[in-house]
């Protein structure tokens, strides 16, 4: 999926936790992130992960003795650091890029020039929002390509995507209509609701914003999935596998019909390993990517199914929807003072008449590439909270049904962090700013220790 410049981050906003998946998930050209955020039991982006040197067999018998700690080959270890250390440096440099290419849009009167061609076009607003928006977003995605990639070519580098440039470039493109036909419906309602009350559009706005997010959740895995990877019922192959993970779901007291249980055929752009809860209502299924099964033992990809249950059962995309609501207020009332800070302070030499003026739009997405940089830390703190809850709950879960289940969540670990170049030791600046998941040493070493029953505890979410 390409990068969705106006909906990416407006779904990032409303979507504290595990709803800003929705916009990267299968991304190829989602903006380059550091790699933690992608490991496998997130909601990883095929270019970002791939094939290592290790195969599915060797993953499968390798003998589980005892895996306390996240060990690496002195080879692959330098490979993780370089790769995790360039994903960090792309993070950052995407957001500031970013930043600046909208500000010389502004400055150098490119966002006027689109807003006069669009007037120029008709004297009807819908008419004018059609020609704008396109021309707005294609800018910015196309000064900011380079940089996606470099991204996409470190990762065939590193072993991290298999997916070709022509495949790659096809979903890029995907993307791309897709970002325009979100952007030009909520630019078109944001830009009315503008005109008709000035002072409150923030707040009028809010309302079918969050409507819309709902709308867009719902049919994600309907519509959406749909156009970059294949889908099939996880019972048309893999029958034993449902029936192992109807025994656990039966076991967590929350059963999950076959139906909702979907094969994503991964492998066609990369070997890496991963699974996911996705949608709300009718929608809502879990995922499991065919590298998983292939790379994986059944007992480890039980775990795997296990923490993504335990998103399931804990309410995590209602909560994060929520949570990304009410942040989402917050945020449009930013939007609001703070374009009428720039619009006094640099709204002359920007050549903008006004807020509701088409070329505004430009300082609003400055002003939201910022607030989005800046909400990062509190927006990755939430996640990782979540995913440490959803680490418990698999564990919990497969506890009793799959003999010494603490030495196979921690194996798991050890096998996604080896696929995945997984940074053995992140810098804590960057595990606070941008890690959406705990370090994978931290979740291998907890896995190996969390055991309640022999402390004569009981455990937190399975009883």
């Amino acid at each position: 999926m390409g990068r969705w410049v106006f909906f990416h981050r407006f779904v990032s906003v409303l979507c504290v936790c595990l709803c800003c998946g929705l916009t990267t998930r299968g991304a190829a050209g989602a903006r380059p992130s550091a790699h933690p955020e992608t490991l496998a039991v997130a909601q990883a982006s095929p270019e970002q992960a791939g094939s290592p040197q290790s195969t599915p067999s060797e993953s499968k018998t390798q003998e589980q003795t005892r895996t306390e700690q996240y060990t690496l080959s002195h080879e692959r270890q330098e490979k993780a650091i370089a790769y995790s250390r360039a994903g960090y440096t792309l993070y950052f440099l995407s957001y500031f890029l970013g930043g600046l290419f909208l500000f010389l849009i502004l400055r150098l009167g490119w966002a006027a020039r689109f807003r006069d061609m669009a007037e120029n076009v008709s004297d009807q607003k819908w008419i004018q929002g059609l020609v704008f928006v396109p021309l707005l977003f294609l800018t910015v995605d196309v000064l900011d390509l380079p940089v996606h990639l470099y991204w996409h070519a470190l990762s065939v580098h590193y072993q991290q995507s298999i997916q070709g440039w022509g495949s790659w470039f096809w979903d890029w493109s995907k993307g791309e209509l897709l970002d325009v036909a979100f952007g030009i419906v909520l630019v078109l309602i944001l830009f009315a609701v503008m005109r008709r009350s000035p002072r409150r559009w923030w707040l009028y706005f809010w309302f079918p914003a969050v409507l819309i997010l709902l709308g867009v959740i719902v049919i994600t895995p309907l519509v959406i999935d749909p156009l970059f990877n294949k889908f099939e019922p996880l019972s048309r192959d893999h029958a034993d596998l449902v029936a192992s993970i109807e025994k656990l779901t039966k076991h967590a007291g929350v059963p999950i019909p076959p139906g909702r249980m979907f094969l994503m055929m991964a492998s066609r752009k990369t070997n890496a390993i991963n699974a996911y809860v996705t949608g709300l209502g009718a929608s809502k299924r879990v995922v499991i990517w065919d590298t998983t099964i292939q790379k994986l033992s059944n007992e480890e990809a039980l775990f795997v199914v296990g923490h993504e249950l335990g998103h399931y059962v804990l309410g995590h995309v209602w909560r994060g929807f929520l949570l990304g609501a009410a942040g989402l207020l917050a945020a449009l009332y930013f939007l609001f003072r703070g374009l009428h800070w720039a619009l006094d302070r640099w709204g002359r030499d920007w050549k903008l008449y006004g807020q509701e003026d088409w070329a505004s739009l430009a300082a609003l997405l400055l002003l939201l590439q910022v607030l989005l940089f800046v909400a990062s830390p509190v927006i990755n703190g939430i996640s990782r909270m979540e995913e440490h809850a959803a680490d418990v709950y698999g564990l919990e879960v497969i506890h009793g049904l799959i003999p010494n289940s603490e030495e196979v969540a921690a194996h798991a670990f050890q096998v996604l962090g080896e696929l995945d170049l997984s940074d053995p030791n992140p810098p804590p600046f960057i595990t606070f700013w941008l890690y959406s998941h705990p370090p994978l040493a931290e979740r291998l070493v907890f896995a190996h220790s969390y055991d309640p029953w022999t402390k004569g505890e009981s455990p937190k979410y399975v009883k």
